[in-house]
C-alpha cells in the first residue's frame, strides 16, 4: 500500500487596510530656507529641475523664503529620492517625508 501526501491549503493572509494605505501614501520633497543661496538661483533651480513655470517656481521660492520651507514635489519614493539628491547637488537643503 502506498501512502500519498495530501496538499494542505495554507490560509492566505489579507493585508489590513492600514498596510495598504501606508504603501500608497506619496512622499513629499521639502526645500528649506538657507542663508546662502540667492532667491533668483532657487527660482532657477525649481524651473530647471522640476520644469515649473517661472511664476510657480517663484511662488515656491517665496514660500521657502517667508515660511522657512516649501513642499516642492510629491509622488513616488524613488523619484523623491532622486529629486532630493539633485537638489543637494545644486546646493539646496532638501528633505523628504511620507505624507500622513
Amino acid at each position: 500500500m502506498i501512502l500519498g501526501v495530501m496538499p494542505v491549503e495554507a490560509p492566505v493572509r489579507e493585508p489590513d487596510v492600514e498596510e495598504i494605505v501606508k504603501e500608497a501614501r506619496p512622499w513629499n520633497v521639502i526645500v528649506w530656507n538657507d542663508p546662502i543661496n540667492l532667491m533668483s538661483y532657487v527660482t532657477y533651480v525649481f524651473q530647471t529641475l522640476f520644469g515649473y513655470s517661472k511664476a510657480k517656481a517663484r511662488k515656491l521660492m517665496m514660500e521657502v523664503h517667508e515660511q522657512g520651507r516649501s513642499l516642492v514635489w510629491a509622488g513616488e519614493r524613488e523619484r523623491a529620492e532622486a529629486y532630493c539628491s539633485a537638489l543637494h547637488e545644486k546646493g539646496l537643503w532638501a528633505t523628504m517625508e511620507q505624507q500622513t
